[in-house]
């Protein structure tokens, strides 16, 4: 122990000290999202089992943030005129590979929900790059009242890590018609409608290619490898931290011998 605190050695000590701390902290990081990764998938699974919410009958506003992958139903009609697109995406077929045709986009548009005061964006589907235009989307529109089903989602404020955040507003511009993330409390701002806090994917009803293509939901239901990890980083802080003073009584012994 006088070795391990010695003015040689104790600069050294304070950093695999505080080196074990991090490897330890970083293990119960890793605890806690294999809790919260335990939560989410409780969630979903008891979401999906629910019955499909009307939000012609019934608009929990307060909870809908809570419900997301809830199956619902709503009618209402289609506000062409406030619609946005979401950039970089692909094209699924079928069989559920991704089409080598390219990116493309997801066409959002807003329903004003029948009955209602409320309007919720609807994720219809992919596009190809071409219909990026207002002109081009003109055949992408639907008149009068529909009635839809498909699937909660909650919006996005910020990207994904390693994301690209959505520009700010240029002078004299009004409104952003192309969107990295589905920003509900920033859209909300460029319209007039008001919006749902969350947002509604529309899920595949037959296997028909038809414009836009609704894409089916991605949501894992794994617990993932956080205990693996966990275990990891609590292996490696006992290995400095019963190996350090090893080291340095190795170290002294050579210094001694010579």
């Amino acid at each position: 122990m006088k070795g391990f605190f010695s003015p040689r050695w104790l600069f050294t000590t304070f950093f695999v000290l505080i080196g074990v701390a991090v490897l330890i902290r970083l293990g119960f990081w890793q605890l806690d999202r294999h809790e919260q990764r335990k939560a989410f998938n409780s969630r979903v699974i008891a979401q999906i089992s629910r019955e499909p919410l009307n939000l012609n009958e019934e608009l929990p506003i307060s909870g809908l943030f809570e419900m997301e992958y809830r199956p619902v139903i709503v009618t209402g009609t289609y506000i062409p005129e406030d619609e946005i697109l979401l950039r970089n995406q692909v094209r699924i077929l079928p069989d559920g590979s991704e089409s080598p045709s390219g990116p493309g986009y997801h066409l959002l548009t807003p329903l004003e929900i029948d009955g209602k005061a409320k309007a919720v964006f609807v994720n219809r589907g992919w596009i190809p790059l071409r219909d990026g235009d207002s002109a081009s989307r003109e055949k992408y529109r639907i008149q009068g009242k529909v009635t839809l089903r498909g699937v909660i989602r909650r919006p996005q404020t910020r990207p994904d890590f390693g994301g690209v955040p959505d520009p700010t507003l240029q002078p004299g511009q009004s409104r952003l018609s192309t969107w990295n993330i589905v920003n509900i409390e920033r859209i909300q701002k460029q319209t007039n409608l008001d919006l749902l806090p969350v947002y509604i994917q529309l899920t595949p009803e037959n296997s028909e290619e038809v414009l836009p293509q609704p894409v089916e939901p991605k949501v894992e239901i794994s617990e993932g490898n956080h205990l693996g990890y966990a275990g990891q980083w609590f292996t490696f802080a006992t290995i400095l931290g019963i190996g350090y003073p090893f080291f340095i009584r190795s170290q002294i012994r050579k210094s001694n011998q010579k």
